[in-house]
């Protein structure tokens, strides 16, 4: 069992994030957030993945101004991206917003900081310090130093900022499209600060590539007991951000949403169209949001014994298999019926 480092807990909307709550998993909009209806439409989208916290890019007073219509009829708490313009941040908040990702020392005057930070805490509005490899002080990039070691003096300067006002209701990320980078900065600011940290390597990739970077990345650190919060960073659909994300945390054991799904490689064992088979029951159950392990195997020597664990599973045969349930076989199917049985198997259960 994975121990997990102790943090402060913050709460955005409903969601408590650090302390002793579930890592919680979110994404990112990419629609235009002027588009009150087109980024309602993506929300909902991910929020039936199980997605439970969205950021949406601030670009200008109409996308703050945006924020009022969407938190209106938006099921998840909203986190507004804004960089530099201070105003943005203010709009944001009058209008609703559940949190803010915003780096203090990044908007100018200290009036205008003073004056962000005021409304925050007067609204219970938590704020995010982002710092990205790619866009430190230029002090900072100067430094003799390991690039890592940079990101955590750019946090802590941010976070100086907000302490400073007699604020804490802070969350940090340290985000580097190097995944090695990413991992060493977060475990230096784990022993620096309590504050709650959320995970991700940043720009990793498209789909293949991102996941492998974000799995390496995001699960060293969850292994190691860091993070409260994770976005699997992709160039895809936010909805597959979402279901990496509940991938990684499934892996580790740390939550337990929908199906946690096994299958076997192929080998010369097999007699059946198992990475057919394979790809077609996990399309079909990719809406359950009951957690239950399904095993989907390929011969009767790695079914129903090696995956006995499984709530319910298919082992392959010659042209046909075995449908079983907590390693015991219950019936044999034709292959053109297996899926459709294993299926008609599983309502009839409820699952």
């Amino acid at each position: 069992m994975i121990e997990r480092r102790i943090s402060k807990q913050i709460k955005i909307g409903d969601v408590k994030i650090g302390g002793d709550a579930p890592i919680s998993v979110q994404s990112m909009t990419n629609t235009d957030t002027r588009d009150v209806k087109s980024t309602l439409k993506q929300i909902y989208k991910l929020s039936e993945q199980g997605c439970e916290l969205v950021r949406l890019a601030i670009l200008n007073s109409d996308a703050a101004d945006a924020i009022k219509e969407i938190k209106k009829k938006s099921p998840l708490p909203l986190i507004a991206d804004i960089h530099f313009d201070y105003r943005l941040a203010v709009k944001c908040i009058e209008n609703g917003i559940d949190a803010l990702r915003i780096n203090p020392g990044n908007i100018g005057k200290e009036e205008h900081t003073k004056k962000v930070v005021a409304l925050a805490k007067t609204n219970n509005i938590p704020i995010r310090i982002g710092i990205n490899a790619g866009s430190l002080e230029k002090d900072l990039q100067k430094l003799n130093i390991p690039l890592a070691e940079k990101m955590v003096q750019s946090a802590l300067r941010h976070i100086k900022i907000l302490e400073d006002n007699d604020f804490d209701k802070i969350k940090i990320s340290l985000k580097s499209s190097d995944v090695l980078t990413t991992i060493e900065a977060y475990r230096l600011m784990a022993k620096k600060v309590d504050y709650p940290l959320h995970l991700g390597v940043t720009e990793a990739g498209t789909y293949n590539g991102g996941i492998i970077k974000s799995s390496v990345g995001i699960g060293t650190l969850l292994a190691e007991g860091i993070g409260d919060t994770i976005r699997v960073s992709l160039t895809d659909s936010p909805v597959e951000e979402v279901k990496a994300g509940f991938m990684i945390l499934k892996s580790l054991g740390l939550r337990q949403h929908g199906i946690n799904f096994i299958s076997c490689p192929t080998c010369g064992r097999t007699q059946i169209d198992l990475i057919g088979l394979a790809k077609e029951v996990e399309k079909r159950l990719a809406n359950v949001s009951k957690p239950l392990t399904i095993a989907v195997m390929g011969c009767a020597v790695n079914g129903p014994g090696e995956a006995k664990h499984a709530d319910y599973g298919i082992a392959g045969g010659i042209k046909e298999g075995y449908i079983f349930k907590k390693g015991e076989i219950i019936l044999r199917v034709p292959e053109e019926k297996l899926v459709d049985e294993f299926i008609n198997i599983l309502q009839m259960e409820n699952v």
